[in-house]
């Protein structure tokens, strides 16, 4: 099992955190459509990739540096799902 931090904009029940079986970060956003309707649509851009606005770290790694949405999931491994946070001034 994985533990997933769900942040805010993705809660539907009010679960902060659960816990799901997948071997990779492909078939967790699977297991998380059936938890969390609509979560599918967010996670992905219309091409079916990783969506630039989202950011989703295995053990606080990126997985844009590991093997994307084919990185591998062990036991015990924490995974977050987080907005990419961007601001500023262009000046």
């Amino acid at each position: 099992m994985v533990k997933v931090k769900i942040p805010h904009f993705l809660r539907s029940k009010g679960e902060q955190e659960i816990e799901l079986e997948a071997t990779d970060i492909r078939e967790l956003i699977e297991k998380l459509e059936e938890r969390i309707h609509g979560v599918k649509s967010i996670i992905y851009d219309e091409k079916g990739d990783l969506n630039p606005f989202i950011n989703i770290f295995v053990n606080d790694e990126d997985i844009r540096f590991l093997e994307g949405l084919d990185t591998k999931l062990k036991d015990g491994d924490k995974i977050l799902i987080m907005p990419a946070i961007a601001g500023g001034d262009e000046n």
